[in-house]
């Protein structure tokens, strides 16, 4: 590998330009990813909650792993552990976003689906664990914390008692006019592609990203040492930003194509996933427990994913129709938490 990649830091400019092209990647993969997605929903039959939770999260993640993973092993833990919560605030805001696309009603209105509304609350349970890791005693097992432990088996658990659920449901959405149901329905040409062909190009374009989640890691810490900001600030809004176009794109994406069920299962998928980036950070972490080198702008940041998912949460459960602007009330207190966050961590 060149030596030029690895020694840091980078120049300035040559940092800045890496988050362009990095990000202008991601946003033209996730297009793609929609389109792919949406037909692997239904050629496999699993859904676009359940798959846009589980697979599009992990592609759509794969830069955030890769960035968490990078500047965790080469000691800057903060600047990992600020991007995966970062990226969770900014990719739930992503839904408000979204929602200003969906003209005729409030996007958690249409896209009412229990598998969503599961997900939010296991995205608030590992979140909970990743604070409680924080406050707890400073040990490990097997070389990881044992909120490492724990959030991988709530992960694993909940994607069991979703799909379980999913298969036999308690609790049922009150279906409107205006509720989109999750439905098949035709996708031109790639109907006419085989399985495998459609998953080799689903892969193909979430290592893409996930190349890009590792140049944007290395641009990162340049910017670190170059400008004087804090390592909470670049992860969580700089990092964090570019963590989110792929959710946000695929959101509104989805939402233009009438998938709103799958708009909001790739947002809270590839945030789930997102928590689990802070046990990839763990593992990547040589010197102690990732969750420990957590300051107060890393656990505000975690704090205010926190507030947010709630927030999601509610307004899937509320359904309001319509709101200020088109967006619900949720929508309107995503993006303030969002804006409020960022000028904290700035000033």
């Amino acid at each position: 590998m060149p030596e030029v990649l690895t020694s840091l830091p980078w120049p300035l400019g040559w940092s800045a330009a890496v988050f362009l092209v990095a990000g202008t990647l991601t946003v033209l993969g996730s297009i793609r990813l929609v389109t792919l997605g949406d037909t692997l929903a239904d050629r496999t039959g699993w859904g676009e909650a359940f798959f846009g939770a589980v697979f599009f999260g992990l592609a759509t993640s794969l830069s955030g792993i890769v960035m968490t993973a990078v500047t965790a092993a080469t000691d800057q833990p903060q600047l990992g552990y600020s991007n995966a919560v970062g990226g969770i605030a900014a990719q739930t805001t992503a839904v408000a976003v979204a929602d200003a696309f969906h003209r005729r009603v409030n996007l958690e209105h249409a896209a009412a689906s229990l598998s969503n509304v599961l997900f939010g609350t296991l995205l608030i349970a590992m979140l909970a664990l990743a604070l409680l890791g924080t406050f707890a005693p400073n040990t490990n097992v097997a070389g990881l914390h044992p909120a490492s432990l724990a959030m991988i088996g709530c992960y694993l658990g909940g994607l069991h008692l979703i799909r379980r659920t999913g298969a036999s449901p308690l609790w049922q959405a009150v279906a409107t006019t205006e509720t989109l149901p999750d439905v098949p329905h035709a996708h031109g040409k790639l109907d006419q592609r085989t399985a495998s062909w459609l998953w080799s190009r689903f892969v193909a374009v979430g290592l893409i990203v996930a190349v890009g989640g590792w140049a944007i890691a290395l641009a990162a810490e340049s910017l670190v040492v170059l400008t004087g900001l804090s390592a909470g600030f670049i992860g969580a809004i700089l990092m964090g930003a570019v963590n989110a176009l792929p959710e946000t794109v695929t959101a509104v994406a989805a939402v233009r194509r009438g998938a709103p069920t799958l708009a909001i299962a790739a947002v809270l998928g590839g945030n789930s996933l997102d928590a689990l980036n802070l046990v990839v950070g763990d593992i990547a972490y040589r010197r102690g427990s990732i969750y420990h080198t957590a300051g107060t702008e890393e656990l505000f940041v975690t704090a205010t994913a926190l507030f947010m998912t709630a927030t999601l949460l509610g307004g899937l459960l509320v359904r309001q129709a319509c709101g200020w602007g088109r967006l619900g009330f949720e929508g309107v207190l995503l993006l303030a938490s969002y804006a409020a966050m960022t000028l904290i961590l700035a000033f």
